[in-house]
C-alpha cells in the first residue's frame, strides 16, 4: 500500500474563506477528496513553515489518482504549490541501483 504526504499553500482566496467561516473543518474536505480517488485519509494538519498544510493519505492506487486531486484543487484557485510525496522503500531502491551499476560504465 502506497503512502502519500501532501503539502501545499493556501491562496488569498482561501484565506478570505477562512475569515468568513473560521470554524470550518478542512480535514473533512481532505478526507472527501482522498476517498473520491480511492484513498484512505490518515491525518491533516495546518502547519507553520513553508507549507500551510500537510496531509497523510494511503491506498492501493496509482500516483495519478492523487495527481488528479492536485489538478482539481489547484484549479479551484484556493491552493497552490501543492506537493505530493510518495513513500518508498530505500532498500529496494538501493538493490535496483546496485543491479544498474553492475552493467553501467561511466563516461570517461
Amino acid at each position: 500500500m502506497a503512502k502519500y504526504f501532501v503539502m501545499g499553500n493556501y491562496t488569498a482566496k482561501a484565506f478570505q474563506g477562512f475569515m468568513k467561516d473560521p470554524s470550518q473543518d478542512r480535514s473533512a474536505a481532505v478526507k472527501a477528496l482522498t476517498e473520491s480517488v480511492g484513498g484512505t485519509f490518515e491525518s491533516f494538519a495546518i502547519t507553520r513553515g513553508p507549507y500551510d498544510f500537510v496531509a497523510v493519505t494511503s491506498g492501493d492506487m496509482p500516483f495519478e489518482n492523487f495527481a488528479g486531486v492536485k489538478l482539481a484543487v489547484e484549479a479551484s484557485g484556493t491552493v497552490e504549490n501543492m506537493v505530493i510525496l510518495e513513500e518508498m522503500d530505500m532498500n529496494k531502491a538501493a538493490e535496483h541501483a546496485a543491479k544498474a551499476m553492475s552493467g553501467y560504465k561511466p563516461a570517461g
